[in-house]
């Protein structure tokens, strides 16, 4: 045996001060979710959620597909893809819109609703549409039809006027809503907007605390997202990193943090020409939310693009569209936020035309790792269960099927699953 200097027990004793450490990251850290998360967030403002949305949504894009990329070819044209790739991904995006074309759902009570012009009860107006809205989620959920997450956005508390209203709408849609169905559906998810200060977080999960009581629900059963739309949710007003003190205070609570294109921009003061999701403004901001999402297990999505398909835009919006996912996706953002129904068509192009583009190339690699056969790359397991993530993702979204996949990688579907859980 190998003679030592060192005293074991004043060696053990320092070692022991890092058992606080271990804990610590444990509970902040607890990795990748086994939650599936979803490719987008539709937005829709509450007055035009109806029973008749989901289809409807699915049948507007599935009529712009139709009406300006109806073949591979057309769609190839329109995004500038290959005929190969065109061809493996346009069935499957047509498959998509007429199947499960919306993935994630938020009912709009913020920016995107008003109250009829002049309503003689605006507060009674949001009550009615805030009650009916909790309807119609609890007859999708009978029925079977809603989307794996849905929710609604509340208004912010940056506003003092507003609170009180954010908070009854709340209330008004859970009160119903349980009601209706009884408990809390997996899937709910609420998006808290516009935070400038860590104790909005800490008051909203206060909120949610007391709702969880009142209605004699499990602590820790609601859930929600923070929108990053502020400056002061990257660096605060004493000049720290803010979000890691946001996710501190949601106490476990939050599911994700989604970016805000268009507030955020103007808040660092770009004029209207330069609000895009790829101004380098927005690069620091989604970046400063990876770093702090990291290993969390904490969903991450991109913003939305206010430019359209329609009229007679549809290719240029579809084009402008399919760029930015197409970018968000290669900067690690999985998700993000779709404001009409045609550009579905373009997010399932870029999503599966992304994963096309890649899969020859990540199936070898993680082949070669699988049967340790070495490669041109010698990969880490770490990058071995991203390789393995990326093909769970495009099972998940219908970019590809089993039989495809295990073709392609070696590797059964459950093989598959629990590499990319490691």
């Amino acid at each position: 045996m190998s003679g030592t200097s060192l005293e074991t027990a004043e060696v053990n004793r320092l070692l022991s001060r890092l058992s606080a450490v271990d804990d610590h990251v444990a509970r902040r850290y607890p990795g990748a979710r086994a939650a599936r998360q979803p490719v987008h967030t539709c937005y829709v403002p509450a007055d035009r959620v109806d029973a008749e949305v989901l289809r409807r949504w699915g049948s507007e894009a599935l009529s712009a597909l139709d009406s300006h990329a109806a073949t591979p070819e057309a769609l190839a044209s329109a995004l500038g893809l290959s005929g190969e790739i065109a061809g493996a991904v346009h069935p499957r995006v047509r498959s998509k819109l007429a199947s499960d074309p919306v993935e994630d759902l938020r009912i709009d009570f913020e920016d995107g609703y008003l109250a009829p012009a002049g309503a003689a009860d605006p507060d009674a107006v949001e009550d009615a549409d805030a009650e009916r809205t909790a309807g119609v989620v609890a007859d999708w959920l009978r029925d079977g039809v809603a989307p794996g997450v849905f929710g609604l956005r509340v208004k912010s508390f940056d506003t003092p006027q507003l609170r009180a209203r954010s908070v009854r709408t709340l209330d008004v849609f859970l009160t119903a809503l349980l009601a209706r169905h009884g408990s809390v559906p997996d899937g709910l998810v609420l998006t808290f907007p516009k935070v400038v200060d860590v104790a909005q977080v800490e008051v909203f999960v206060e909120v949610l605390a007391l709702a969880e009581r009142r209605f004699g629900l499990a602590d820790g059963a609601l859930r929600f997202e923070i929108q990053v739309e502020t400056t002061q949710s990257i660096v605060d007003s004493e000049g720290r990193f803010a979000l890691p003190r946001f996710l501190g205070a949601g106490a476990g609570r939050v599911s994700g943090l989604h970016f805000g294109t268009y507030d955020y921009t103007a808040a660092c003061g770009l004029t209207a020409a330069h609000q895009h999701l790829a101004h380098g403004a927005c690069d620091f901001a989604r970046h400063a939310m990876q770093v702090a999402a990291a290993g969390t297990g904490v969903f991450l999505s991109d913003g939305s693009t206010n430019v359209l398909p329609v009229g007679e835009q549809v290719e240029h919006g579809w084009r402008t569209h399919y760029d930015l996912l197409r970018r968000s996706l290669a900067h690690g953002f999985y998700q993000s936020w779709d404001l009409h129904p045609a550009q579905l068509v373009t997010r399932y192009a870029a999503v599966f035309a992304a994963f096309r583009d890649s899969a020859g190339a990540e199936a070898a690699r993680l082949a070669a790792y699988t049967s340790a056969a070495g490669g041109a790359v010698l990969d880490e397991p770490a990058t071995a269960r991203a390789l393995a993530a990326s093909f769970v993702r495009a099972l998940d979204n219908g970019a590809t099927d089993a039989e495809e996949v295990e073709s392609m990688t070696g590797l059964a579907e459950d093989d598959l699953r629990a590499l990319g859980r490691l």
